[in-house]
Parts: structure tokens; C-alpha cells; sequence
């Protein structure tokens, strides 16, 4: 028995944002996201301009407490998002609001921002592309603004803020000599950059699958192009909210947002502006691709009618002297001819030949 072939369905979370549970109370701490088993892990960075202060992996949000008198800035990263109660405790310690706590655990929230009296609470997501799947896979990263620390939270392992990570140790740039609004304008410059990563691969699947259109087009294409307008929602849910987010840092006149940074929030805010207009470009192209699909499959479609037509126009005279000489009248004048075969194989190769000449000088063919 065939199986019908079916394409992979929507992760709706990704683009439906969901709630606690009905009845709870505002400000619950409820992990909301896929299914997610393993340990949350806490690795700590501590560093000023002159040296790295400390570099840790610590198990309990205890340990946290003695990071707290030291006058350096403590980039905090939280790897994992579903155990209420470690979210909870880190609240406590660092005073986040209750609220903020329920946004970190729900994994669905649009990317936002929140400007607190001690701290500022940030909301984006990183768009990346499986290699194997060629699927989108969006995460969420919360992050809290202090005075002297960043908190971030991630889903998973966040292996894109890798070479962050190592421009710190090593003490390239000016990473080590700013306050930490530079190091959350470092996280989002490098998310920022993944939306360009993707959209570039989103260009060039674009061209590869207009030359498929044009040469082959088949239900191939057409799911190709399903994908291609599926990836482009999902950026086009993410920059866009982005964009305000980025665009209220850099007018912020909070005490965190300091007036050497805000030229490098107004750089990144930039960055969304042309990956906008890059998005709505690939978007009309999109478009244009499903009507160059259903264009190139009519247009195949006609050829073949016109080669049957052609088939069909030639045999209707061929049928025509076939049924006159197949009747079973007694007397056909013709029937007793010597040559009647010969002369009627040679009218019906003439008139063919006729035909075909005749297409051939109107370019049916």
C-alpha cells in the first residue's frame, strides 16, 4: 500500500505565545517550552579591565552570594529555564520581580523589554538554522541588566556566544574596559548577526530553488517554497519586536544605559532596519516564486496539450478516410482499383506531411 507523503507540521510554539495555566496567579513561576530533562547549569565570568577576576562553574545559587561584594562585572549564564524553583531562587538574590521570573520560564514570549528601578529585564530570540533538518530552531534568551553583572538565560548550551566568551578571556577589543550595557550590546550584536546568517542562507536557497522552478518544477519546488515562506515568518515574528526593543536602548535614560554605549545599541538597531528591508525582499521573492511555480507547470501543461492537439488535428482526416473505406457497402467504386492500397497510403502520408508543414510555418512546434 502507498503512503501519502506528508510535510513536517508547524511547531506552533514558535509562533502562538501561551500562558499559565488558567487560574494561576500572576507572577507564577511555571516553565512553559518543549519538554527539556537535564540539570540546570550556572557558569559564572567575572572580570574588570586588568584581569579575569574568576571563571566557574558553580552548583547552587548560593555560591552566587559571594560574587555579589566583588566590584567587578559577573556575567552570569543560566543554561536551562524549566526548574522553577532554581528561577525562584535566583529572583530572591538578585531581586528580579516575580513577574520577570514568569517571563524568563515561558519560553514563548516575544522578544521585549522592561526597564526596572535596579535592573532592566530583556526578552530576544535566536533564530538558527539545523544543518541536517534545514529547520529553524528558535530559542529564547532573557537577560537582566545590573549595575555591575549581566544574567542570562538560555534554553540550552549557548555554543553562539562561544567566541564572546573567549574575545573576554583573551582581552580583545573594548569588551574588558566598558561597563556591562557593553557586554548585553556584545549578546545581542552576536543575535542580531545570526539573523543575518540566516537570511543569507535564505538568499541562496531562494536562487537555487528559482533555477529548479524554471528547469523542473515539481512538488519538490513546491515545498521548497513552503519552507522558504515558513523560515521568513519566523523572522519576521522575531526582528520585527526586536527592532523596538533595540530602539528603546538606545533612547533609554536609565541609569544601566550609559551615553558611551547607546551609539552601539543605535548600531545594532540599524542592523534591524536592513534586516527588514533584506526581510520584505525575500518575502516578495517568495511570493513571486509560487506564481513562477504554478506559471512554469501551466505553461509545461499547455506544452504537452499542444503536442496532443497536434497528435489529434493530424489523425481526424487519417480517421476520416479510414471510416469511409471501412463501411461495408457492397459497391465502393475505389474497391476494385489494382492500386486503391497504394493510393490511399499515399494520400494519408501526403495530407500528414501537409499538416506538419503547415504547424511548422505557424511555429506550433
Amino acid at each position: 500500500m502507498k503512503r501519502k507523503r506528508k510535510l513536517k507540521k508547524i511547531d506552533l510554539h514558535k509562533f502562538v505565545s501561551r500562558t499559565a495555566k488558567r487560574g494561576s496567579i500572576p507572577g507564577t513561576v511555571e516553565y512553559i517550552g518543549l519538554p527539556r530533562g537535564e540539570d540546570i547549569r550556572i557558569d559564572v565570568l567575572e572580570y574588570d579591565e586588568s584581569t579575569i577576576i574568576k571563571e566557574s562553574i558553580i552548583n547552587s545559587v548560593e555560591e552566587l552570594e559571594g560574587f555579589l561584594e566583588h566590584k567587578g562585572i559577573k556575567w552570569i549564564q543560566v543554561t536551562g529555564v524549566h526548574n522553577s524553583d532554581i528561577l525562584s531562587d535566583i529572583g530572591k538574590l538578585f531581586k528580579i520581580i516575580s513577574l520577570d521570573l514568569e517571563d524568563i520560564a515561558n519560553t514563548t514570549q516575544r522578544p521585549r523589554i522592561e526597564e526596572r528601578e535596579d535592573y532592566i529585564f530583556l526578552v530576544f530570540k535566536v533564530l538558527q538554522l539545523d544543518p541536517e533538518s534545514r529547520e529553524v530552531n528558535i530559542e529564547q534568551v532573557s537577560i537582566i541588566l545590573g549595575s555591575n553583572y549581566v544574567i542570562s538565560f538560555h534554553e540550552t548550551t549557548p555554543k553562539i556566544f562561544e567566541t564572546l566568551h573567549s574575545r573576554i578571556l583573551t582581552s580583545k577589543g573594548r569588551i574588558r574596559k566598558m561597563k556591562s550595557d557593553y557586554l548585553v550590546f556584545s549578546i545581542t550584536d552576536i543575535i542580531i548577526d545570526q539573523y543575518f546568517t540566516l537570511l543569507e542562507d535564505i538568499g541562496e536557497t531562494i536562487e537555487e530553488t528559482e533555477e529548479e522552478l524554471i528547469l523542473s518544477p515539481g512538488q519538490a519546488s513546491q515545498e521548497a517554497i513552503y519552507k522558504l515562506k515558513r523560515r521568513l515568518g519566523y523572522v519576521k515574528k522575531t526582528i520585527w519586536p526586536a527592532r523596538e526593543v533595540l530602539s528603546v536602548l538606545q533612547r533609554s535614560d536609565h541609569q544601566l544605559i550609559h551615553d558611551e554605549t547607546r551609539i552601539y545599541f543605535r548600531n545594532n538597531y540599524d542592523h534591524t532596519i536592513q534586516i527588514i528591508e533584506t526581510l520584505e525582499s525575500l518575502r516578495d521573492l517568495t511570493s513571486g516564486m509560487m506564481d513562477l511555480y504554478l506559471s512554469t507547470v501551466s505553461f509545461k501543461m499547455n506544452e504537452i496539450m499542444k503536442v496532443l492537439t497536434i497528435f489529434s488535428t493530424i489523425f481526424i482526416p487519417l480517421t476520416f478516410f479510414a471510416g469511409v473505406y471501412g463501411m461495408n457497402f457492397k459497391y465502393l467504386p475505389e474497391l476494385e482499383w489494382k492500386s486503391g492500397y497504394y493510393i490511399f497510403w499515399g494520400i494519408m502520408i501526403s495530407i500528414i506531411l501537409m499538416m506538419l508543414l503547415y504547424f511548422k510555418r505557424k511555429k506550433w512546434f
